[in-house]
C-alpha cells in the first residue's frame, strides 16, 4: 500500500478520535498519543498546534500535562481538520515547471484548475463526517454522516 508523505491529517483525526474516546474526561499526554499513532511526540504536538489555535483542543503544560478536547466530537468535521492542516496547499503535489516552456505553462494551468476541483470535492466529502462518526465507526457502530 502506498503511503502519503503528509500524514498530518490522518494523525490529527486519529488523535482527536482518541481524545474523544479513550481520553474523554482526562488530560492525555503527548507520549500516550504518540504511542497510539505510532509517531514521535514532537510530531503529535506539531499536528495539534493548529488545532489548539483553532480552539478544538487545549494543552496543559507540566509533568502531568497533556491534551484534551475542547469541542464536542459531533461538532468537529473532518473538513475543519483538513482545512486547518492542508490550508491552501495543493492536493495533487504540483511542481514548478520551467516558465519559458509553453507545454509546462499549459500543463501547470490545467493541473492547478484540477487541483482546485479535487480540493473542493475532498472538502465536500469531509464535511459530511465528524470525529464522533469516526469514533463510532471504530466501535463497530454504523456511521451516519452529518449533512450540513
Amino acid at each position: 500500500m502506498a503511503t502519503s508523505r503528509n500524514t498530518q491529517f490522518a494523525v490529527a483525526v486519529h488523535v482527536l478520535t482518541y481524545l474523544a474516546g479513550e481520553g474523554r474526561g482526562r488530560t492525555t499526554s503527548s507520549d500516550e498519543l504518540a504511542e497510539s499513532t505510532n509517531v514521535n511526540p514532537v510530531y503529535v504536538r506539531r499536528v495539534l498546534g493548529p488545532l489548539r489555535d483553532a480552539g478544538l483542543v487545549r494543552s496543559h503544560p507540566g509533568k502531568h500535562g497533556g491534551w484534551e478536547l475542547c469541542s464536542d466530537a459531533r461538532d468537529i468535521t473532518l473538513e475543519q481538520i483538513w482545512k486547518l492542516l492542508q490550508g491552501g496547499q495543493p492536493v495533487l503535489g504540483l511542481h514548478g515547471p520551467n516558465p519559458r516552456c509553453a507545454v509546462g505553462r499549459s500543463v501547470q494551468k490545467a493541473l492547478t484548475a484540477l487541483d482546485h476541483q479535487v480540493a473542493d470535492a475532498v472538502a465536500t466529502e469531509l464535511q459530511r463526517l465528524t470525529i464522533h462518526d469516526v469514533l463510532m465507526q471504530g466501535e463497530s457502530k454504523p456511521v451516519s454522516p452529518h449533512r450540513r
